[in-house]
């Protein structure tokens, strides 16, 4: 805290104007009142300040009861009554069955004082259900099934629960120990000495420091517990700065689900982030099983493993096989309904797959955004900006976009440029262009109250911002000062800011310029917990409470729909966003917010990156360097290494910090530096065909050991490295000073190579890896083919004219096969036209081809195979020959004994046709 005042000193002593003082105010404002230290302990609530979270702890014998002679069967499913003992509240239970066997289970109040909040605009479409058949009705239960009866629900009349049984085994109860709580909606009191005599209870008013929120009616809150039978590991419900493998939180802090803005946040906390997906994974060796709890409001969860992973450690064999192994899951939701779904897998890829079917297949990003970024706030102006772009050329260094924060506005007036300092804006963005090189600004979702601004004024006459109970309009504090917020949940708000983004709407843009959200939780400064109070009300009379986690995700779906149509609808946006709900991965890109330049924080991007991916958001990544703090120059290596082979890949640093351009270092972090960006561009065909694949299959480029390799319990706890689609394992490493690293390589079966030595190593084994300041542990998958590109560049523009290398890492059996995906990079002719190619590279013992592996493609690749780099190959053949459209050329090749490494060179073999190298 010392060193940002000191600097935040030294930034007031440079300003001139009384509006940059109230900004740098603003400023310190928020570093002071969201940073974790031991003086802010009230700013973010823990759950013992959250009353509806303790009322269900507490849940004073509420018990529900299923009336089966109300069972009504139809074409979407089954529903029946659910009624509480003692109040005699009825509610209504539906269970449905989505295609792929996903189970639907809603709860409602049958006679609400008023309509509940469902989440909309998550799901895609609405499902296509299963029609239900009753396969069993015995004494105070029922059991349907459909389809071919592989999978059953069980229903239990007194007390109320739900068993989910595949192939007669139950893998899930839904209410197993009665936690089931659902609060109905109340008529306010008529009188208001319930509020005046305080409520401890938090039914109707919460008070959290300073603040008191008034409930308009009352206790709104659901909350259900599920045991998941014989599995013991458990992932997912992002964001968190947490390992990978979800804690048991007995005696300690649930898994909060509350999107904040958190300013160089704790790890190894269950604190709420920028972002919340309420789905969870459950894992063991022969089975994934996902739970998907739809509903946007405050969210806790409980985790709880039996037996205790301490008593599970030492137990004895015969103890622990007498223990029933399970998880216990308890959701917590502040309002709303009780909306969950079962996705019954059974495999990882599949859980994916059903998830992806009810929100949505990652968006597929354009080519140059799987490039390097370079951000920081703020580039000073116009010349700044062309320095920074010099000085990647000059170094030799390959970037694809560069990115502006608050400071290029006109008093933090988004949609606006400061005359002074960016005056000629377009010309700035068409010399980047030129260069084949991308802008990206920033446009966070708090309007500047300023009555002279015709964005504002437009806002205001049109509706746009989130109101306060009486109807006025919420007035809030962020960057500008005053500040209304765009009320994104309505559709009308949506569409009129999407127009914004038109290039004769906002001047100095171009087709160039793409879009940052920040900011957007929303953060609200000196709010409660620096956030909109809950109260606020949105369009349809809607609560804050209902919707908070949904705030972000509606800024990032109107600023995609306003670059999508800018561009007509036929080139593919690119939009960053730091707040996310389920559903986001559809829109863009994500980062893990405010991180500190510290190796733990390196540390544990991975499994939070990890955790986002399995959320179904594949592009994601972290602000190398970190965000706040001036790293030293090996952390500062070490990160960039990380962030190369991480999906979303920016450097960024906050304002307060050193200047940090990879030449600033001296020319050894330059140089290692450049060389793990190069290598980075060179991969690039690899990992736009693994983004492709996120696109159809809903597979994340990035993955936990485990979602490869499912059957293998000793990759079920690792989250230091992780797999780059099938073929490649990274580790990076993150601790200073490190001479090697311990790497697990999974796979009884498996052979793995090391992509710098080309040593082949056995698979299912810890391997102490050698390393030193220039690399970091990756290892290539016996059976996989790589593709990669040759030579240097500026941007990924000038890598997609290069050549390209295949790495074929050959198995056992001397096999091996990989795809390579390519288009134009940018637009939706791959959609909309079929044009796009995808080839197929097949090794089998003595031979290696190209194929088109999909023949809807009509994309004609222009890129051409230069070299082959076969390893593992255990004898030198005598000749090699490339067979193509049945003429034979023979082919130079050189082979190393030592390192079993055959390569083949000036090949000049184009992707677009079919042809075959053969190896005597």
């Amino acid at each position: 805290m010392l060193c940002q005042y000191v600097c935040s000193v030294a930034l007031l002593c440079k300003l001139t104007s009384w509006w940059s003082l109230v900004h740098v105010f603003f400023c310190l404002s928020k570093v002071q009142s969201v940073a974790l230290d031991d003086g802010c302990k009230e700013k973010f609530k823990k759950s013992e300040h959250i009353a509806f979270y303790r009322r269900h702890k507490q849940n004073p014998g509420v018990h529900y009861c299923v009336t089966l002679e109300s069972l009504a069967l139809t074409e979407k499913g089954a529903s029946l009554e659910l009624f509480e003992t003692k109040s005699q509240v009825h509610l209504l239970l539906q269970v449905r069955v989505c295609r792929e066997s996903t189970i639907r289970i809603t709860i409602d109040e049958i006679h609400p004082v008023k309509i509940r909040y469902r989440v909309p605009d998550v799901l895609i479409e609405d499902p296509v259900y299963e029609q239900l058949r009753v396969e069993r009705k015995g004494e105070g239960s029922v059991t349907l099934s459909w389809g071919l009866g592989q999978h059953q629900v069980w229903i239990q009349e007194t007390p109320f629960s739900l068993d989910v049984l595949c192939v007669k085994e139950v893998i899930a109860t839904l209410n197993p120990n009665g936690r089931t709580l659902f609060e109905t909606l109340q008529d306010p009191p008529r009188h208001d000495s319930t509020l005046n005599q305080g409520d401890p209870s938090g039914l109707w008013r919460e008070r959290f420091g300073q603040f008191v929120d008034v409930k308009a009616n009352g206790p709104s809150s659901v909350g259900m517990d599920f045991c998941l039978h014989g599995f013991n590991h458990v992932y997912g419900i992002p964001e968190h700065a947490d390992r990978l493998r979800l804690k048991d939180t007995s005696g300690g802090e649930p898994y909060r689900l509350y999107n904040l803005d958190v300013f160089g946040y704790r790890t190894d906390s269950r604190l709420g982030l920028y972002g919340s997906v309420p789905l969870l994974f459950a894992h063991k060796s022969d089975k994934t099983l996902g739970l998907f709890w739809l509903n946007a409001s405050e969210t806790l969860v409980d985790v709880h493993y039996h037996p205790k992973d301490s008593e599970e450690d030492v137990a004895a064999p015969v103890k622990r096989s007498r223990t029933p192994i399970q998880t216990d899951v308890h959701w917590i939701s502040e309002s709303g309904v009780i909306d969950c779904f079962i996705l019954t897998g059974p495999t990882p890829s599949q859980v994916l797959t059903q998830y992806a079917q009810l929100t949505g297949f990652p968006a597929f990003p354009p080519l140059w955004s799987l490039g390097y970024h370079q951000c920081r706030w703020n580039y000073e102006d116009e010349a700044d900006v062309e320095s920074v772009d010099a000085g990647f050329d000059h170094h030799s260094i390959p970037y694809d976009v560069i990115w502006l924060d608050i400071e290029h506005t006109d008093g933090k007036r988004y949609f606006t440029w400061d005359s002074k300092h960016f005056p000629n804006p377009v010309a700035l963005q068409q010399h980047l262009a030129r260069k084949k090189r991308k802008m990206v600004v920033i446009s966070d979702p708090h309007i500047k109250v300023d009555p002279d601004w015709s964005l504002y004024c437009e806002a205001r006459d049109g509706d746009h911002f989130v109101k306060v109970k009486d109807g006025g309009v919420y007035t809030g504090s962020c960057w500008p000062g005053d500040s209304n917020y765009l009320d994104f949940s309505c559709p009308q708000t949506r569409s009129w800011y999407a127009r914004c983004y038109s290039l004769n709407k906002y001047k100095g843009s171009t087709d160039s310029l793409f879009v940052w959200n920040d900011m957007n939780e929303p953060s609200v400064f000196y709010g409660p917990e620096q956030t909109m109070p809950k109260n606020a009300v949105h369009r349809g009379g809607w609560e804050h409470r209902d919707l908070h986690n949904l705030y972000g995700f509606y800024q990032h779906m109107a600023t995609v729909d306003g670059l999508m149509t800018r561009a007509g609808g036929t080139e593919r946006p690119f939009v960053l966003t730091r707040s996310f709900f389920a559903g986001s991965q559809r829109l863009g890109a994500v980062w893990t917010g405010d991180t500190e330049s510290t190796w733990d924080h390196l540390k544990f991007c991975i499994p939070m990156l990890l955790s986002i991916s399995l959320a179904g958001i594949a592009f994601c990544g972290a602000d190398v360097g970190g965000f706040v703090g001036n790293p030293e120059p090996e952390l500062l290596v070490r990160w960039y290494q990380a962030g190369a082979l991480q999906p979303f890949f920016r450097g960024h640093a906050n304002k307060s910090t050193k200047r940090r351009e990879p030449w600033l270092f001296g020319e050894a972090v330059t140089a290692n530096i450049r060389s793990a960006i190069q290598q980075r561009y060179c991969l690039l065909p690899y990992w736009y065909t693994l983004f492709h694949q996120a696109h159809t299959s809903a597979l994340p480029p990035m993955r936990p050991l485990w979602v490869e390799f499912p059957g293998e319990q000793s990759t079920f706890r690792v989250d230091h490295e992780y797999m780059i689609g099938s073929a490649l394992l990274a580790c990076p490493v993150t601790a200073p000073g490190v001479k090697e690293v311990m790497v697990f390589l999974p796979g009884i079966e498996e052979l793995w190579y090391d992509i710098d030595s080309a040593q082949a190593f056995s698979g299912d084994r810890n391997l102490a890896h050698p390393v030193t300041l220039d690399n970091v542990p990756v290892f290539q998958r016996g059976g996989t083919v790589v593709p990669r590109r040759e030579g240097n560049g500026s941007c990924s523009s000038d890598f997609q004219k290069l050549p390209l290398s295949l790495t074929v890492a050959l198995d056992s059996k001397g096999c091996a096969e990989g795809l390579l995906y390519e288009d134009d990079g940018h637009s939706f002719h791959y959609r909309d036209r079929k044009t796009f190619s995808l080839h197929r590279f097949l090794m089998k013992p003595g031979s290696l081809s190209c194929s088109r592996f999909s023949e809807d493609g009509t994309f004609a690749s222009g890129s051409s195979v230069q070299s082959v780099l076969f390893l593992g190959m255990r004898r030198k053949p005598s000749a090699v020959t490339a067979h193509v459209s049945g003429v034979q050329v023979p082919v130079m090749f050189q082979y190393r004994e030592d390192q079993h490494t055959l390569v083949l060179g000036g090949l000049g073999l184009g992707v677009g046709r079919d042809w075959e190298i053969r190896m005597q």
